[in-house]
């Protein structure tokens, strides 16, 4: 039998000899034994890639553990045995480019039908963001590479911001996406300009000196209100305690030792910088647990942006109409496996960082994919669909599942919160839960 009262060592604990100080390695004994006895943290990300996929070159022809990697699902060999394809899921909200992202987190049945008519459902993310409100600074992170645009109309006659996001904290109010680094940074870190421990900690100290002083001046005027004033002060307070709750947190993490970063200076003008900095602070954000919960988009809806790096001079979203021309679908199969290229990338970072008893790709939830599948016409039949990642031993990779009912895509989303011991009875037009624990459907 193990004993969990030993007294752990400090994680700064280091040699000191012959004029030197060495710091160890981590080792166990200095993380308390109760905390590694519990379970591993589960995370959960999404990895949203617009405007369809070429399927011809993305849907494996068998299905089980032997399915064959597609071109476009070659990238990801090195971690087969992690990842889970799904196909015959149908979006539960087909219409155009408004309902693939507006319904992929939320299953959302309907949108608004208007440009100022904004409706969704409350969306997975933010339900998981809920539950983990009181364990991390964050509740969740919703990064893109796009600026978000919330007004005017984007597609057909409906609200930009269908297309710019994939958050929705309950059916009337969408989140932003933040594609500035240097915001995610302040987000996750302040404005201390660095991860440096000593940065933090004095930034630390700023903020409790004028939250103390904000208590204190809303404590004297309260006195003073009448009652309808008193009202607004209280949900003012609720803010401020939510600070107070982020900011009691981050004194329980400040030993955490990070690695450096400075801080980003603002949007790199190349695709790839951009993109490699918003994915070092996704890491960061789990790797220091200041969220659980991340939704990621590495172009919006829409997205007219070219990639003449790998030989595609076109537009992404006029190419995406390919006309089933099978020379234009293949081009477009160039830019849906360059995508999975740079997941592979993330996800590498993911498996070489160690989380407790493993990485943590063993211990995230990563759902990949888009809400249309034939980009050329808009379908929402058999989403090109991927789970990635060890789920803290929830899920079971190296398969591919067919489903051949069409369930929903908000069934998978009911069934992610079950595996994330987060169950919720239904969520937007779910109707029930799938089974992804066996070969085959």
């Amino acid at each position: 039998m193990t004993l969990l009262t030993s007294k752990p060592l400090a994680r700064r604990t280091v040699l000191r000899g012959l004029g030197a100080a060495l710091s160890l390695p981590l080792l166990d004994a200095m993380t308390p034994a109760v905390a590694r006895a519990a379970a591993p943290v589960k995370r959960f990300q999404t990895f949203y890639v617009p405007n369809g996929m070429a399927m011809e070159y993305w849907l494996p022809r068998t299905t089980g553990a032997g399915f064959e990697m597609t071109p476009i699902l070659e990238p990801l060999t090195p971690y087969r045995e992690q990842m889970l394809v799904l196909s015959g899921l149908k979006a539960n909200w087909n219409y155009i480019h408004a309902g693939a992202s507006g319904s992929f987190l939320t299953g959302t049945t309907r949108g608004g039908r208007t440009e100022v008519e904004i409706i969704a459902d409350v969306s997975m993310d933010q339900l998981l963001a809920r539950h983990y409100a009181s364990d991390t600074q964050l509740g969740s992170l919703e990064l893109a590479m796009d600026p978000a645009n919330n007004a005017g109309a984007c597609t057909g006659n409906l609200s930009c911001v269908y297309t710019h996001t994939l958050s929705w904290r309950n059916k009337t109010q969408p989140l932003p996406m933040e594609f500035n680094p240097r915001a995610v940074f302040e987000k996750l870190f302040g404005d201390s300009g660095s991860t440096d421990r000593a940065a933090r900690d004095a930034r630390l100290r700023q903020h409790r000196s004028i939250l103390d002083s904000v208590n204190d001046k809303l404590s004297s005027l309260r006195q003073s209100l009448g009652a309808q004033d008193q009202t607004k002060i209280n949900e003012y307070a609720e803010s401020v305690r939510d600070v107070e709750r982020r900011i009691q947190k981050a004194e329980q993490q400040r030993d955490l030792d990070l690695p450096q970063m400075d801080q980003p200076q603002g949007v790199p003008p190349v695709f790839e910088d951009h993109l490699a900095v918003m994915l070092d602070l996704q890491v960061l954000a789990f790797q220091s647990d200041l969220t659980r919960v991340i939704s990621f988009m590495i172009s919006k809806e829409q997205s007219a942006r070219p990639y003449p790096q790998i030989g595609v001079p076109e537009a992404h979203h006029p190419l995406s109409h390919h006309g089933n021309q099978p020379e234009l679908i293949a081009r477009m199969s160039k830019i849906n496996r360059y995508h999975a290229e740079l997941f592979a990338t993330y996800v590498e970072r993911l498996r070489r960082t160690p989380d407790g008893d493993g990485s943590l790709l063993d211990h995230v939830t990563i759902l990949y994919g888009s809400g249309i599948s034939n980009s050329n016409q808009h379908s929402g039949d058999n989403l090109p669909i991927l789970l990635m990642g060890g789920g803290s031993g929830r899920l079971k990779g190296g398969r591919h599942i067919a489903y051949t009912d069409q369930p929903s895509m908000a069934n998978l989303l009911v069934t992610l919160m079950d595996k994330m011991d987060v169950p919720v009875e239904r969520l937007g037009g779910s109707t029930g839960r799938l089974a992804i624990d066996t070969v085959s459907m």
